[in-house]
């Protein structure tokens, strides 16, 4: 093949949970802790922004004892043979410490913060800033807010994410369960007759989408399946 086929993964927090990550969702989940309106939404913020950083400086520190699982690393061994473009609905940063190059945040990134006052000022925090309080002023003394997508807010992301869809050769659906719009709908946009995979324990319907390849396992189990299916696919197309 002269160019490398353009792989379009959209993942979900499934990918994430075999690393340990708690997922909003599940039973036992952190939003079982704390009403999801007062920590992940706009009007929650502006109420009682002090508990909004404690929450998610939190999340952050068991984000740090986390690490990168087999479908993490699998996406980021597959840009040997394809251009990889990662579409994640996760604010953990498990796939840029597997190695993958090309992610894009949708809902955002819990490692950052930015400024209320001008979303353009982003700052990346350390382990520093989480072994005492959050940092709720940036080094250049503004307040600051979680770089994430609250409730009641627009995905600032969700047009980049339909151009990329719309690009793919192939494309992969992980660990979701089609249920959070916008993400959820990114599946519309493939171009027709590409091939396209679905891998989830418990997977939504598809009905919509006959065409849709399932595989129903968790993330790194499914990954294995796929990653033969892809190489056999790059085989098939060599010239």
């Amino acid at each position: 093949m002269k160019n490398k086929p353009i792989l379009v993964i959209s993942t979900g927090a499934g990918i994430s949970a075999e690393s340990g990550i708690t997922t909003f969702r599940d039973a036992g989940g952190l939003w079982e802790n704390y009403p999801v309106m007062q920590v992940a939404s706009a009007q929650g913020f502006a109420q009682n922004p002090e508990l909004v950083h404690n929450f998610y400086n939190k999340r952050r520190k068991e984000l740090l004892k986390a690490e990168p699982n087999g479908a993490h690393k699998a996406l980021a061994e597959l840009e040997k043979d394809f251009d990889v473009y990662v579409i994640t609905q996760n604010v953990d940063d498990l796939h840029e410490r597997a190695g993958s190059k090309n992610v894009l945040h949708l809902h955002g990134e819990l490692m950052k913060i930015r400024s209320v006052s001008n979303p353009d000022y982003i700052e990346t925090l350390d382990t520093d800033h989480l072994e005492t309080t959050p940092a709720t002023r940036g080094r250049n003394g503004d307040p600051m807010r979680p770089h994430i997508v609250f409730f009641q807010e627009p995905v600032p992301n969700i047009e980049k994410a339909v151009e990329i869809v719309m690009s793919a050769d192939i494309f992969v659906v992980i660990g979701t369960s089609l249920a959070v719009y916008p993400a959820a709908g990114l599946i519309e946009y493939t171009r027709p007759g590409i091939p396209v995979f679905y891998i989830d324990p418990n997977p939504a319907s598809t009905a919509g989408h006959p065409d849709v390849t399932v595989i129903r396992k968790k993330a790194t189990e499914g990954m294995r399946d796929l990653t033969e299916i892809l190489h056999a696919y790059v085989e098939k197309h060599k010239k």
